[in-house]
């Protein structure tokens, strides 16, 4: 099946693109999602009109998200969780703990936007990046400082 996307989507395309895929995965995920459209010649027809205003709104992202790194780079967070032997934590720290606690800074960024390979389980400082936008990558300093678990 063939589908224009209508986002970035990452390992795919990015918008505006036509691109192959399996009949379900477009027909259960992107275009339910609102991701992408189906490449009927009619719809070919509107890709020009959209990579122009793609051209304009990405050029306004990157602008808005090189204005947010140089505030996200002095950005640091501090999580105290409960941990057990060897400084392992009980539970992790998200993406969704780290997106919540810039909401709580007064910084939106999407959860999807921190990248995070695995949930934090250890103490220590740690380099979170944060994708704003497809160029522009802020990093953010994560302290996870444990909280002793009173032995019975």
């Amino acid at each position: 099946m063939e589908v224009i996307l209508r986002e970035d989507v990452s390992n795919l395309g990015n918008r505006g693109d036509v691109v192959k895929v399996a009949d379900g995965y477009g027909r259960n995920y992107l275009l339910p999602k609102q991701l992408a459209m189906e490449a009927t010649p009619a719809n070919k027809a509107v890709i020009d009109q959209m990579k122009a205003a793609a051209v304009r709104r990405s050029a306004k992202e990157k602008s808005e998200a090189e204005a947010l790194v140089t505030q996200l780079n002095t950005v640091s967070l501090v999580f105290t969780r409960k941990v057990g032997e060897g400084d392992h934590l009980f539970g992790s720290v998200t993406s969704s703990d780290i997106a919540q606690e810039l909401a709580g800074k007064g910084y939106t960024v999407d959860r999807r936007k921190v990248q995070l390979d695995e949930p934090l389980k250890s103490t220590g400082e740690f380099h979170v990046p944060v994708k704003l936008h497809r160029e522009v990558t802020a990093h953010i300093s994560v302290t996870v400082k444990g909280e002793e678990v009173a032995a019975e």
